[in-house]
């Protein structure tokens, strides 16, 4: 069942509250999470109504914007934006899940190891699961993105869980992965990649 909330949290510049609206994990992120996945959704961080931030397509829009002016721009790596926040109510903006994404230097998935307790999965370019969140490295070629086809844009996908008491195991490292899949594949859908950029339409949960 779908959970929507208000709650008075804040006050404007003219002293009045301003109301917030909360979801539930299916509605979050324009629905990235509807089905099955958002239970995964609610295990890993631990909440159930996140706060709803409106504007519905645009955080895509800021994704796919930001990637087309790093590569246009000719740079090794760049930054991007945040595809989804999950912040969840009762507490502050930011201080939640959420998933980003940015152009990642070639090096980046020549280095080995990670942040300390990470492991390597076998999806994309470079994939690696932690207690706290995953990442995953693509190369995308797309008609939308010009020279793409010798040189693809590099996508780099970030997913941290934010605060939780969510154990570190097999399963929800499994479910850090799934979550940050779900929104890699929204977007090199969005970008038109070819072949989506080599994921699958199932995440493949596979340690190296």
């Amino acid at each position: 069942m779908l959970t929507t909330g208000f709650g008075l949290v804040s006050c404007g510049a003219d002293g009045e509250s301003e109301e917030r609206t909360f979801v539930g994990a299916e509605e979050a992120c324009d629905g990235l999470f509807a089905g099955p996945l958002a239970k995964q959704v609610e295990a890993v961080t631990g909440d159930t109504e996140f706060f709803a931030t409106g504007n519905k397509g645009k955080a895509m829009s800021n994704v796919v914007n930001a990637l087309k002016r790093g590569y246009a721009a000719g740079r090794s790596s760049a930054t991007g934006a945040d595809l989804c926040e999950l912040d969840p109510k009762g507490g502050g903006l930011g201080d939640g899940a959420g998933i980003k994404f940015s152009m990642y230097a070639p090096q980046d998935v020549e280095e080995p190891g990670g942040p300390a307790g990470a492991e390597l999965y076998t999806m994309g370019k470079k994939s690696e699961v932690r207690e706290g969140g995953a990442s995953l490295y693509l190369e995308c070629v797309s008609p939308q993105i010009k020279g793409s086809e010798k040189v693809p844009l590099r996508i780099y996908g970030g997913f941290g869980r934010g605060e939780s008491d969510a154990p570190d195991s097999r399963r929800f490292r499994n479910a850090n992965m799934e979550i940050l899949h779900a929104g890699a594949l929204a977007l090199v859908k969005e970008l038109g990649c070819e072949r989506d950029a080599g994921l699958p339409e199932t995440p493949v949960l596979t340690p190296k």
